[in-house]
């Protein structure tokens, strides 16, 4: 394993990985659309489709995700947690901040139980650093000119470079205090409990967004049954 490693990082494989990133910069595929430093996705987005890229984003959602079924002990993830501690690389994890609406929607489809489960089965493997919930960051309320988001998945470099901050220890000073907070098997209780007391602030003070999220699924709903 350890021979595994030596070749993975390599200075042969750095040297190719430099070389792929900067061709790539050089070369960039036609059909991606990206920005300075090949950021992307939506690099300059139509303000006047915000409520239709919110809306097909939580249909992915419905589609693709609503049926996830928890694999526990994630063994795939302790195994890497455990290579990187004999291999003395450090890993930094942390769960994305998508949008207050794709929180809702796991809630919609009656999975909540399950992604709060699947964050105490991490914490039992290795700390990570929670940006998901509703916060400061997430809680941007739905409009043409959003500045933390593009759908409900898909966060803005601006927000990127804060969760660098937070997870790095850089300039935190500008990251909100509650964008990030770093869960472990002690306080992973208290902070799920935490996250739905926001909820619960988030949805008396965003009414139409619920309504948005519950629309949605009951047309999905509709459509998947006009198919069956």
């Amino acid at each position: 394993m350890k021979y595994v490693i030596n070749i993975a990082f390599s200075v042969d494989a750095l040297s190719a990985s430099k070389e792929t990133i900067v061709d790539s910069k050089k070369n960039p595929p036609d059909d991606i659309f990206s920005g300075e430093n090949g950021f992307m996705p939506y690099l300059n987005p139509n303000p006047e489709t915000t409520q239709w890229r919110f809306k097909n984003g939580i249909n992915v959602y419905y589609n693709f995700h609503a049926k996830y079924e928890l694999s526990t002990p994630l063994e795939e993830l302790k195994k890497i947690v455990d290579l990187c501690q004999k291999n003395q690389i450090k890993l930094i994890l942390f769960i994305s901040p998508s949008h207050g609406t794709q929180w809702e929607a796991i809630r919609a489809t009656g999975e909540w139980s399950t992604f709060e489960k699947w964050k105490r089965e991490v914490v039992k493997i290795t700390p990570v650093f929670d940006f998901s919930g509703y916060n400061s960051i997430t809680t941007e309320p739905i409009h043409n000119e959003m500045e933390n988001y593009r759908d409900n998945s898909h966060y803005t470099k601006e927000v990127g470079d804060l969760i660098l901050n937070r997870v790095l220890s850089d300039q935190e000073e500008e990251v909100p205090e509650d964008f990030g907070i770093l869960i472990n098997s002690e306080n992973i209780e208290s902070h799920l409990t935490k996250i739905r007391q926001d909820r619960e602030v988030w949805a008396k003070n965003n009414p139409d967004e619920v309504k948005f999220v519950k629309e949605t699924k009951q047309k999905f709903d509709e459509k998947l049954a006009e198919k069956n």
